[in-house]
């Protein structure tokens, strides 16, 4: 019988965590099955730590954002102007630009009903799409690769730029991936001594414990799917300058994935923080220049590679922040927010309801007013073309801007 010490055990066992990550069905990627022309992609950034949606899109001329912000509200001659009554960020240049070519839509006074101010319990309902009384365990992009899988003869991936893969890609039986560099999780998969421990085991029929055989089962998958990623990966390589920050990075490889032949409906990547209880006005300018610079670059090299109308980007945070500023030059954890989309197929575009009622809050925070899961359920119909009841587990009205 084939043994290992802990220690090396422990490194398998690194490994295949992450491959627990993975889809059962990435197997048939092997078979060469291309995406079809016009394949929807889904690029969703999670602006984590809690963004200042006020800051974000800005009522200049209320009266009231300026009285409760004397110190942090952005002064009426460095907004951006949107419309009348509602601009964007100093740092949100290239927002503004996408505003005024029709490429931006902007939904104010999102989020759900007893909303919570905890980053990891307000995190969790909006990842698993539950409401603020139910525990679920499953994401809403989980359950739509649960779905999508399910009898179809084509395979689908959900792909995360990240060390650890977020709750929302998290299915019953299928899940997406998570990694940083394609390049990296080809190298560590392909180590040899891997490949020798499967052969070890592949070639041992004595096994102690089907956790083990489970164990090594993923190591494979990983270790095909690594190769498979990395062979699309290489097939295309942007010429676009990208901005070397980690944003810059994640989007890069999300584009240079998206002009590939890969089979793959879903893109995640989280930005942040900007939990800005301290000093806000200089973190929330640095984090908005990062993701300025990163959409810009990632806008262009799609509408130069043709694929700008297949690809929707949508933004969220877990929660807004109060609409008062506190003692520290920050806010506190609020309600309601925005949430941006950015595509060449926008249906609505520009400001797509009402900005925010600062006249009418509750208890110093904002109401919400549209319920994020709409937009799930949006996008889940008109953009990914799945069965939004099924995976909500809810009936939810349908948004009309894609």
């Amino acid at each position: 019988m084939f043994i290992i010490n802990r220690r090396r055990f422990l490194q398998v066992g690194s490994l295949a965590s992450a491959s627990m990550l993975l889809p059962k069905f990435l197997k048939a990627f092997e078979k060469g099955q291309l995406v079809p022309p016009g394949n929807k992609a889904l690029v969703v950034i999670q602006l984590s730590g809690g963004n200042d949606g006020l800051n974000t899109v800005i009522p200049y001329r209320n009266d009231i954002y300026y009285k409760l912000r004397p110190n942090l509200s952005i002064k009426r001659d460095s907004v951006l102007e949107l419309n009348d009554e509602l601009g964007i960020h100093p740092s949100l240049s290239s927002f503004k630009s996408l505003y005024d070519e029709g490429y931006l839509g902007v939904l104010n006074n999102v989020g759900y009903p007893n909303p919570d101010r905890s980053h990891f319990r307000s995190m969790d309902i909006w990842q698993t799409a539950s409401d603020a009384g139910e525990y679920w365990r499953t994401g809403w992009l989980g359950r739509y690769l649960d779905a999508q899988c399910k009898g179809c003869d084509k395979p689908t991936q959900a792909l995360e730029i990240d060390d650890t893969l977020s709750l929302a890609l998290k299915g019953k039986q299928v899940k997406g991936l998570a990694f940083t560099d394609p390049q990296r999780l080809y190298s560590t998969s392909n180590d040899k001594y891997f490949a020798s421990l499967l052969k070890n085991h592949q070639d041992d029929h004595n096994h102690e414990h089907e956790n083990v055989d489970y164990l090594y089962k993923t190591m494979a998958e990983t270790m095909s799917s690594a190769n498979y990623i990395q062979s699309q990966y290489k097939t295309y390589q942007t010429k676009e300058t990208y901005p070397n920050t980690t944003l810059g990075k994640s989007l890069k490889t999300i584009a240079n994935l998206i002009m590939t032949d890969i089979n793959t409906s879903v893109y995640y990547v989280s930005h942040g923080s900007f939990d800005t209880h301290v000093n806000q006005q200089d973190q929330q300018s640095r984090l908005f220049t990062q993701l300025n610079e990163g959409i810009a670059a990632l806008v262009k090299d799609l509408k130069n590679n043709g694929r700008f109308e297949d690809v929707l980007v949508m933004t969220f945070s877990e929660f807004g922040r109060r609409v008062g500023q506190n003692a520290s030059g920050g806010t506190d954890h609020g309600t309601a927010n925005n949430m941006f989309f950015i595509s060449g197929a926008l249906k609505e575009k520009g400001i797509l309801n009402p900005g925010p009622d600062l006249s009418n809050l509750l208890e110093g925070d904002l109401q919400y007013k549209v319920d994020f899961k709409s937009v799930y359920a949006t996008i889940l119909k008109k953009w990914l073309g799945a069965d939004d009841r099924a995976v909500l587990e809810h009936e939810y009205d349908y948004l009309q801007f894609i």
